[in-house]
């Protein structure tokens, strides 16, 4: 049994998931960079992050000839800089400021967090590929991250910080 294309990606539409940014130089060495939820985790030791990229994507070249990318974790008040960098505009960081990471890879200052990879995998995944990096460095700020939801831009509203007491347990 099979599901459609448009099924799978209504149930996905069910996972929130954080927004970033991949960026990195293509071969002309111009910053080249696409908006990504499919980021994540894989391991503390040795630090490795994924970020899987569709085949079509305008990025995706230079990404596959690149030994390295960077992963632009974006703030709640970047749906902009997310929605610029998920079209087709031939120049996403003309309005966009960016600067070169410790690494000398494109980052966009702005963002809540930085990471940038070594590409030590890359795996084929159906229409996706499957980029495994090497974290050798990262920064992260304050803030909260911008979340995407069943085909909308949301943000963080934490139920409770971790070990708050319930408003009910203050009172007693």
């Amino acid at each position: 049994m099979s599901i459609s294309t448009d099924e799978f990606r209504h149930v996905l539409s069910h996972f929130a998931s954080g927004v970033t940014v991949v960026t990195t130089w293509d071969a002309e060495g111009r910053p080249t960079g696409l908006t990504v939820s499919a980021f994540t985790s894989v391991s503390l030791e040795p630090p490795l992050v994924l970020v899987c990229v569709d085949h079509k994507a305008q990025s995706y070249p230079a990404l596959r000839a690149s030994s390295r990318f960077a992963v632009n974790i974006l703030a709640a008040e970047h749906r902009a800089v997310s929605e610029r960098f998920a079209t087709t505009n031939a120049d996403k960081f003309a309005a966009v400021t960016y600067q070169p990471g410790p690494l000398g890879l494109p980052l966009l200052p702005e963002a809540l967090a930085h990471l940038e990879c070594r590409t030590v995998s890359a795996y084929p995944g159906g229409d996706h590929t499957i980029f495994v990096g090497e974290v050798e460095s990262a920064q992260a700020r304050q803030g909260n991250p911008l979340l995407y939801f069943r085909g909308s831009y949301s943000r963080l509203f934490p139920l409770r910080r971790r070990g708050a007491p319930r408003q009910a347990e203050r009172r007693s």
